[in-house]
């Protein structure tokens, strides 16, 4: 079985309002990089992943006016993808939804969110991923009340041969200081930002716990905006949202176990593994960054997992295959990660 996440960058543009594509010169939402050519690329990148299912994160719009779900078996027709069927949970109003691609065959899956639904006045224990978390943020004696702008999907799962699993697919607050005028407010952005994302990574990590208490074998998986070592403002917060949903400081079973997650805990100088590329105008230069995850439970990580970053330039099959390699860079500025487990 092969289970992956992705984050493909303004994917929603590729789709008219009916979910047909949109293949034609006009250019998408990537730099340089017209309809036509993103949508070919990422044919040829999930062509090339022949996943099981696939957590794409930023996935189309569903709204009054589009669906989702229905532009995303669009494609996986365009392309004759094994994985034909979609899933949406909770929508959001962001124009990237958080979706299950999946092959219908292998598996047979469903939105089955968790937690007791809030309103707006919130709860502190857990609640639905579509209502409202109070925390403390600052430690000023004042409640927070915290959302998602894109409220993980839960996903109750079973496989043809009969195991059941739950995934989460995540897509965490982006920590970048959007909108900020001058240094002293982009650090000010940056804060705040932060402080959400690691209330969001509480939240989650909350829900974490429910499910391994209870035994269910459990994949989280997504794009979390953090990792261990990435950024000034983590020494101020003493962890990463990362290091959060992992459970690090709890007792081996309770602990959510991702191989590169673990490398950069232990190697905070030399090399790393990244899943992301970015252009940074102003230094004229690519920054790499590890944002995306697959963390396994116990039960799993204990069946000899085997994880991959489709990495174009760090991976030698993805780097020897010149379509391959040039789809990758063209398609997003995420790189999938993949999850091969005998399931």
């Amino acid at each position: 079985m092969r289970i992956a996440t992705y984050n493909v960058e303004w994917f929603s543009n590729l789709f008219a309002d009916d979910g047909s594509l949109i293949e034609d010169g006009t250019w998408s939402g990537r730099w340089d990089v017209t309809k036509s050519m993103q949508v070919s690329a990422l044919g040829r990148v999930f062509q090339a992943m022949n996943a099981d299912a696939v957590m794409v994160i930023e996935a189309p719009d569903t709204s009054p006016n589009r669906n989702g779900e229905q532009a995303l078996e669009r494609f996986a027709k365009r392309f004759n993808l094994r994985a034909s069927r979609a899933l949406i949970g909770f929508h959001n109003h962001t124009q990237q939804e958080i979706a299950l691609l999946y092959d219908p065959a292998k598996l047979t899956v469903a939105h089955d969110p968790l937690g007791a639904e809030t309103g707006k006045k919130g709860s502190h224990d857990a609640p639905r991923f579509d209502g409202v978390f109070r925390l403390d943020l600052d430690i000023d004696a004042t409640e927070d009340k915290i959302t998602w702008s894109k409220p993980p999907l839960e996903v109750a799962l079973i496989t043809s041969a009969g195991t059941a699993l739950r995934l989460i697919g995540v897509h965490a607050k982006s920590k970048a200081p959007h909108g900020a005028d001058n240094d002293a407010e982009a650090m000010r952005i940056s804060i705040a930002n932060r402080r959400k994302q690691l209330a969001q990574c509480i939240w989650l990590r909350k829900r974490v716990e429910q499910h391994l208490t209870a035994g269910d074998s459990l994949i989280v998986l997504g794009d979390f905006n953090d990792g261990p070592g990435l950024d000034v403002y983590e020494k101020l917060f003493g962890r990463s949202g990362v290091e959060i949903v992992l459970g690090l400081d709890a007792e081996p079973d309770m602990q959510l176990y991702d191989p590169h997650a673990a490398q950069a805990l232990t190697q905070r100088i030399g090399a790393r593994v990244a899943t992301a590329r970015f252009f940074v105008r102003h230094e004229n230069r690519y920054l790499n960054a590890l944002l995306d995850y697959v963390m396994v439970s116990p039960d799993l990580a204990a069946q000899n997992p085997r994880w991959h970053i489709w990495h174009p330039f760090d991976d030698p099959a993805c780097f020897d295959q010149t379509d391959l390699r040039d789809a990758l860079l063209t398609a997003s500025d995420h790189f999938p990660v993949t999850l091969d487990i005998e399931i």
